[in-house]
């Protein structure tokens, strides 16, 4: 039996390394569209004439989503060649490979959010140490927030899937924080009354479609509210 050859020297290994980046560019469209992602971020980032610190920000989360997504291709692979039949396990490798990939996206848009952020405020705002406590920034860390105490919630109990059923739903969680939030906005009333209806609006229909109990969605309306004012009471 033949023995695998081996790459000779640096640039044996350099040229398998690429080749790898290039088979997972060809074979998964996933890993297609965060690289023309990748080109349309750094081809903004160039017009946009953005600082060294933004762009070194929107370098790394660029970095961080291909990284993710290459390990997710390998790990992908080798459980494909031990495990050419379903098994249970293996699906949770690839479930857990790809949740990487989706925890490396969240972070990239996070930095991609602050490396943008001049575009967005005033001027001087973004770099005032009260940044992060204006209200719209409040709003996204308790949806985040939210967001994760949801999932640990779900974990804890065993009930449900990230999307669909379980204790808390998540769907009237985030609803009833983003409305919240807008109440912190200072809106006109109609405003208000309006992003409340639609928080109410989502809450129902987990019920109407049969996907939640009214006990779930009564306690992810409650947790949403509940994280939301604690956030913007502390922080604000």
């Amino acid at each position: 039996m033949n023995e695998p050859l081996r790459p000779k020297g640096f640039l044996g290994s350099l040229n398998c390394a690429i080749e790898g980046v290039l088979w997972a560019a060809r074979t998964q469209r996933h890993m297609l569209v965060h690289l023309l992602a990748a080109v349309a971020v750094l081809v903004a980032a160039l017009a946009l004439r953005l600082t060294l610190l933004e762009f070194a920000l929107l370098a790394l989360a660029i970095i961080l989503v291909l990284f993710a997504e290459l390990m997710n291709t390998a790990l992908e692979v080798v459980v494909d060649l031990v495990s050419p039949e379903y098994h249970e396990l293996a699906r949770r490798a690839k479930d857990v490979a790809a949740g990487a990939v989706l925890v490396a996206s969240v972070g990239a848009m996070i930095m991609g959010y602050l490396a943008l952020s001049r575009f967005f405020f005033p001027p001087d705002l973004p770099e005032s140490a009260g940044f992060l406590r204006t209200t719209g920034n409040l709003a996204v860390v308790s949806v985040v927030l939210v967001t994760l105490l949801v999932v640990l919630l779900k974990a804890r109990l065993g009930r449900g899937t990230p999307l669909h059923g379980g204790m808390p739903s998540g769907h009237a969680g985030v609803a009833c924080s983003v409305a919240t939030s807008v109440a912190f906005a200072a809106p006109a009333m109609p405003v208000l009354a309006l992003a409340w209806l639609l928080a109410l609006l989502v809450a129902q229909s987990r019920v109407l479609l049969g996907v939640h109990s009214f006990s779930e969605v009564l306690a992810g309306g409650l947790l949403g509210t509940g994280v939301t004012l604690a956030i913007h009471l502390l922080f604000r």
